[in-house]
């Protein structure tokens, strides 16, 4: 199965851009808005505000010991880990795959994290340019369009000087 991606892929996005592709999947069964793909993370990453808005609580999160490491070697204390389904596409062409998400305190513009774990969980292929995320089913390929308005969105918060920029945004 061949993943393409040429012009059409291009129709509707503001150009120039350098935005993340940030997505909405389902996480655990909750539609999860503002979730940006790294393929730099070695993990995936669910924000605890996130975690609680879900439903779910601290009992359910498995204990875990590991810190992990920002951009800049700053050490973010893990809450605990919790094991979720994750699904992309829509019927026939969908992809389900239990993840684990390391759960963690920080103040974050965006509800998740997905790194390489879920990337590779999925053979899926990221394409910031064209601000889509490509993988193979056994239905065909699922083409996961990205939220360049909610991307520039976070961005602009994210730098606001006023104090707001980093906060965990309610999800709509």
């Amino acid at each position: 199965m061949t993943l393409e991606f040429g012009d059409p892929v291009l129709e509707g996005l503001k150009f120039p851009q350098d935005d993340p592709l940030v997505i909405t999947p389902v996480i655990g069964n909750c539609p999860v808005m503002r979730v940006v793909e790294d393929n730099r993370a070695s993990v995936d990453i669910l924000f605890y505000d996130t975690f609680k808005r879900m439903g779910y609580n601290d009992s359910q999160l498995t204990q875990s010991d590991a810190p992990i490491y920002g951009f800049n070697h700053v050490e973010c204390k893990v809450e605990g880990v919790i094991q979720l389904f994750v699904t992309i596409g829509e019927e026939p062409r969908e992809a389900m795959q239990m993840l684990n998400f390391q759960v963690v305190k920080a103040a974050s513009t965006y509800n998740a994290i997905m790194g390489r774990t879920w990337i590779h969980a999925f053979k899926a292929v990221p394409s910031t340019y064209h601000m889509v995320l490509k993988f193979p089913t056994s239905n065909g390929v699922v083409e996961a369009k990205g939220d360049q308005k909610m991307a520039r969105s976070c961005y602009v918060v994210a730098l606001r000087p006023d104090g707001t920029g980093g906060q965990v945004l309610p999800s709509p």
